[in-house]
């Protein structure tokens, strides 16, 4: 049976020790979040963040804003919010409302105050190999996770399903950048399992269950960030735990797997911003 990529009990660890290091600041961090609309999800992720960020002493804000709230309104408010010298991170909840584009937003947010690491300036850094500010909350929170149970990328063969901008295209440079090799499917590759079949590490990033324990090697790492409710309400996520559980040597689980490690990701991230901002 596999072992267990414990996200939860990393997260604990890390937010222990960032605690201690928030408690030393005479001035603390500040997180804003910013959500459009009542998307269900995006509220109980965001309530989350702010909960996180309160226990760490990180000073949480969430501005609320009705679904048809004016994509000017939201970039005026951003621009406040960049030469606001208290905030020290901004994160605008995904996905947004239609009419507001997603692109002018995230190209609106001041590169050292990118809490997710997705403004165009930090997202071409890290695919031109330089250094971003802050790298990615969920692909940071996976190669956080491997490295705490001495999972080694260099030289191995990582197979990412999926290639969102969230996760797959990071991650896949990420991965790059450790020396390993990189393969990237997603819903056109053909004959999937050929090549899951050759990963030493599999990631996938998806949202639906496409991925059994035949269609792996034997003793590969499997981190399984795809996260959905099936038909009968269990959460579940990309990978087939059971199946694959008998054939890898490490599994991350659904939930407490990369969930906890991205929230973790964001308040590490946070502190970093804040450092950063202070030494200037």
């Amino acid at each position: 049976m596999a072992e267990i990529l414990d996200g939860k009990k990393l997260r604990d660890k890390l937010l222990e020790r960032l605690k201690t290091q928030v408690d030393k600041y005479t001035i603390k961090p500040k997180l804003v979040v910013i959500l459009v609309g009542d998307n269900p999800a995006s509220k109980i992720y965001v309530n989350n963040k702010k909960k996180t960020a309160e226990k760490l002493g990180i000073d949480s804000v969430v501005l609320n804003y009705p679904t048809e709230t004016t994509e000017k309104e939201l970039l005026n408010k951003i621009e406040e919010l960049n030469n606001d010298k208290s905030v020290t991170a901004i994160l605008v909840q995904l996905p947004l409302p239609k009419h507001i584009s997603k692109e002018n937003v995230m190209n609106k947010i001041l590169p050292e105050k990118d809490v997710d690491g997705f403004t165009p300036y930090n997202f071409g850094k890290l695919f031109s190999g330089e250094t971003p500010t802050v790298y990615p909350c969920t692909p940071k929170g996976i190669l956080l996770l491997l490295k705490e149970y001495n999972i080694e990328l260099e030289g191995k063969h990582v197979v990412i399903v999926g290639r969102s901008n969230i996760v797959g295209r990071p991650l896949s440079q990420m991965i790059l950048n450790k020396n390993a090799t990189v393969t990237v499917c997603h819903s056109k590759t053909e004959n999937l399992s050929e090549i899951t079949k050759t990963a030493d590490i599999l990631i996938s990033a998806v949202g639906k269950n496409i991925i059994e324990g035949e269609m792996l090697k034997s003793d590969c790492v499997i981190v399984d960030v795809g996260i959905f409710k099936d038909e009968n309400g269990k959460t579940r996520g990309d990978v087939d735990f059971e199946s694959a559980s008998k054939v890898a040597s490490y599994i991350s689980p659904v939930p407490g797997g990369v969930g906890p490690m991205t929230i973790a990701s964001l308040m590490l991230n946070t502190v970093e911003l804040f450092e950063k901002q202070q030494s200037l």
